[in-house]
């Protein structure tokens, strides 16, 4: 829909002495379509003061209408939609209007109601069946989730805690129902069998603890009688029974489960800029010794805790978490005091089942904070007892062992130890044991030991092929569905570790099964099994950090005696990006899509970290960008961009540019989406990052600012245009361009512009030297700007001849380029700088410019040709020449 009535698209300001209506309808439209909604509003209303009729009130208030959308004031847009509306009932463009601001400000039952009666008066007209479909589509979503366990339990916490909230029935209802429950209660809900609603109690406890928080955090308190008095002491209470119920016995493993993710999410501070970390230590000192239980717990014993598969990966997850959120060496010492303690209590005097929970926790902590499971390592007997229990007849005491030293094997400390008396120990049990459950926990032990040397193809533990028969047993147990989950996740860590080898990474991608197993297996229940296969496939990719050594240093090493990592001939980019190929038709993109979606502790920043190097790998090459998009990658990708590690997040942005760059971003990033890819574009063009990566951020920035108002404000409210601008002073011609591009469909929004406008900078004399330059691309981005600046703002017409002494020769050359883009956009430029000053014009055309401007508009049809014949008609009305001067 336009505003009624659109002229030519020249800017004028408004004449507050107009007298006709009529005249500053027009005024009002011209504005609009240029953009200066602002304007448009003060014509209309000027408009309006001169006492119209109500056929033209009804016209000149749906306009205002218009423009107050456009300026996202949906407050106003639909006040004056209705003004509009009350003076003609039947004004289908008001009403349209007024539906599309009640749809902004959520108002969804009674924009369709507008929609309708628009549908009823133009039945054919098919953009207000689209909207009707689109709202009706929003109304059922929004049906859904008020339905939902979420939003009740939202609502219910927004009530007790909202201070202005004052007695109504919804909040009598709240109190009554915690009243009854009680915190404890509600707690203990999470230990049910029922995983409905044991999930559903753990969305209400998640809401109470964000409400909790961010009471903490204001230094909120309640007045005496109150239902939250207190936000800290009620956040403790409400840990404290999250830390009994890890070891209540009959609490499901779900529950458990979930008691877990509530404390990784609730406990550590969110950033470590935060100083306060008093309720990690509160948590370690009153519930470590309670994680440490589910880390080390055993299936067996009568009486043992319930525990599913991620379990104890979650109490590691935890573990680890805690320990990072640690300040000083006191605080660590505290901690590594307390897990041996832990540990020596079932390992001195609890007989063999002691010893065996004893093996259990260290398993645990070197899963997790890898420090605490050394120095567990280091215990007397700790290790020796490994070794001996390798050898048990028992299957659940070998289990135990077998894990524990795979654990162990990558420990710097004791990797000769395990390399001295654990290799051959694990070769016997793989040969010999009649459990397939052991034999792949010791072949993964194997494959462990046999890839220490890494990607380094020079430094092999075993003999030549050993490690190709060892992957290939493992993706006949990965393929083998008949052998449970949990057992075959162990093929997976086996590949993990297989897959530096670069021979090994042929075979994996051309075994079709294996890769579908693989798959298959990320999507189960086996939640642990994701930074494995993550893994696997940042191997697969080459997706790791890699530098090509300095021949140099090369050299100096060879003639020093010194070890020289080599890289595998397989290891190539032709091999790279042949197996990169193979595993995208594979289905890789659904997979790592399914992977990013999951809600679970396992997912943590180090793993989105593993996905997000696999996705930039996916989309390196141009061609492969289409089948990622396709399959969902795009959506994916957002999360990884927006949380995890710095690393991640970086790669996940970058991958976020390629698709930017070739794809259309409209279709990538549907919906609102789009607006979300704008902050990790603009991440990229900090000084920490490469020029590679802030050359890539400012050409998709470039595409998305020719896109829309509305995602040029974004880049705008992100703090870009200052980075952009500094990149403009880049010495690497590429950048440079690429941010003189980027500010050139910036230069469409307002505060760009003013920016522009502002005196006392050199922004513009950027602009016209840029014009000036030997770069035929970087001139064109100039030149456009130029182009656009001076349409918009006539004031920076007259400064152009101020700024540099070489304007008109810059001004000619663009006028004689052979590339009509740039005598275009010269063309233009020259165009508004006559129009706008009868003084500028004046010198124009006493320089050469009139004589190039006779001979362009003597030429072919054209752009130019309308541009040159328009500057010479206008100097012809200031009287600077005479008309057929130019030979016309």
């Amino acid at each position: 829909m336009t505003v009624s009535d659109p002229g030519t698209p020249e800017p004028r300001p408004a004449t507050p002495g107009a007298s006709s209506v009529e005249q500053l309808r027009k005024d009002g439209n011209e504005l609009f379509k240029c953009g200066d909604y602002e304007g448009a509003l003060t014509a209309y209303t000027q408009a309006l003061d001169l006492g119209v009729t109500p056929q033209d009130q009804a016209i000149l208030h749906r306009n205002r209408s218009a423009c107050y959308l456009k300026l996202e004031d949906y407050d106003k847009a639909e006040i004056e939609a209705s003004k509009a509306i009350e003076k003609d009932g039947g004004d289908v463009k008001a009403l349209y209007r007024r539906s599309q601001a009640l749809e902004k400000l959520g108002r969804l039952d009674q924009a369709v109601l507008d929609l309708q009666r628009c549908v009823s008066l133009e039945p054919k007209n098919k953009v207000f069946q689209e909207a009707l479909r689109s709202i009706g589509g929003q109304i059922q979503e929004k049906v859904r989730y008020m339905s939902s366990t979420d939003a009740k339990v939202e609502q219910m916490f927004q009530i007790l805690l909202d201070p202005q909230e004052k007695g109504t029935e919804k909040k009598q209802k709240t109190v009554a129902t915690l009243s009854v429950l009680g915190t404890r209660r509600v707690v203990f809900i999470l230990g049910v069998e029922n995983q409905a609603v044991s999930l559903a109690a753990c969305h209400l406890l998640q809401v109470m603890f964000d409400a909790l928080k961010e009471g903490v955090r204001k230094g909120f308190r309640g007045k005496e009688g109150a239902i939250i008095v207190d936000p800290a002491r009620e956040l403790k209470v409400l840990i404290s029974n999250l830390l009994e119920l890890l070891t209540e016995v009959g609490v499901s493993g779900q529950g458990r489960d979930n008691a877990l993710a509530l404390l990784i999410k609730t406990v550590p501070r969110k950033s470590l800029k935060d100083p306060n970390n008093s309720l990690t230590l509160w948590v370690i000192d009153q519930g470590l010794r309670k994680i440490l239980e589910v880390g080390g717990s055993v299936q067996e014993p009568p009486g043992a805790l319930t525990v599913t598969a991620n379990s104890r990966m979650s109490a590691s997850i935890l573990l680890n978490k805690l320990f990072d959120d640690l300040k000083c060496d006191a605080e660590r010492e505290n901690f590594h005091r307390l897990c041996e303690n832990y540990i020596k209590s079932w390992f001195e005097d609890q007989g063999l089942a002691g010893k065996l929970r004893a093996i259990q926790t260290v398993s645990c902590l070197l899963q997790g904070p890898c420090d605490a499971g050394n120095r567990a390592l280091e215990l007397s007997g700790v290790m020796e007892t490994v070794i001996a229990l390798c050898a048990s007849e028992r299957e659940e005491e070998q289990l135990v062992a077998v894990e524990a030293l795979i654990h162990a094997a990558g420990k710097a400390k004791r990797a000769s130890f395990i390399t001295a008396n654990g290799v051959s120990l694990l070769k016997d049990l793989y040969k010999r044991s009649e459990k397939d459950s052991i034999r792949i926990r010791a072949l993964v032990g194997l494959c462990k030991l046999g890839s220490a040397g890494g990607t380094d193809f020079s430094m092999k533990q075993f003999a030549e092929g050993s490690t190709l028969k060892l992957a290939k047993q493992c993706r006949k147990w990965l393929c083998n569905d008949q052998i449970d989950a949990g057992t075959r996740r162990w093929a997976v860590e086996g590949l993990a570790y297989l897959t530096f080898d670069a021979d090994v990474k042929e075979e994996f991608v051309e075994d079709e099964a294996a890769l579908k197993a693989l798959f298959q297996l990320s999507r189960s229940e086996e939640r642990s099994v994701l930074f494995a296969v993550a893994s696997g496939l940042v191997n697969c990719t080459n997706s790791y950090d890699y530098e090509e050594p300095d021949p140099k240093m090369v050299e100096l090493a060879k003639y020093a005696k010194q070890h020289v990592p080599e890289q595998h001939p397989k290891d190539k980019p032709s091999f790279v990006r042949a197996r990169v190929k193979k595993l995208l038709a594979a289905g890789v993109v659904s997979a790592l899509t399914c992977m990013v979606k999951t809600e679970s502790p396992v997912l943590t920043n180090s793993c989105r970290e593993l996905l997000a190097r696999v996705f930039l790998a996916l989309v390196e090459e141009a061609e492969d960008r289409g089948t990622v998009v396709a399959q969902g990658g795009g959506k994916a990708l957002l999360p990884l961009a927006l949380e995890g590690t710095d690393v991640g997040q970086t790669k996940a942005a970058q991958a976020l540019a390629k698709l930017t760059i070739t794809s259309n971003p409209e279709m990538t990033f549907p919906g609102e989406r789009i607006y979300e890819v704008v902050r990790p574009l603009v991440s990229l063009l900090h000084l920490n990052c490469s020029g590679l990566q802030n050359f890539e951020a400012l050409m998709a920035l470039t595409n998305l600012a020719g896109i829309s108002e509305r995602l040029r404000q974004k880049i705008v409210k992100e703090k870009a245009v200052p980075m952009i601008e500094g990149y403009m002073f880049e010495e690497h011609e590429m950048i440079r361009r690429a941010a003189t591009e980027c500010m050139c469909n910036l230069a469409m929004s307002k505060e760009v512009q003013d920016l522009f406008e502002a005196e006392g900078n050199d922004r513009l004399k950027l602009l016209v030297l840029y014009s000036g330059e030997d770069d035929d691309l970087l001139r064109r981005a100039a030149a456009g700007g130029l182009a656009m600046l001076t349409s918009v703002r006539p004031s920076l017409c007259g400064r152009i001849p101020q700024v540099t002494t070489h304007w008109l020769e810059i001004l000619q050359a663009l006028l004689l380029s052979s590339n009509q883009e740039l005598q275009h956009r010269g063309a233009v430029v020259v165009l508004n700088m006559v129009e706008a000053s009868r003084e500028i014009a004046s010198t124009l055309m006493e320089s050469e410019v009139l004589e190039i401007l006779s001979v362009l508009a003597r030429g072919k049809e054209g752009p130019v040709t309308r541009a040159a014949v328009a500057c010479l008609g206008k100097a012809v009305e200031y009287g600077l020449i005479k008309p057929n001067q130019d030979g016309q």
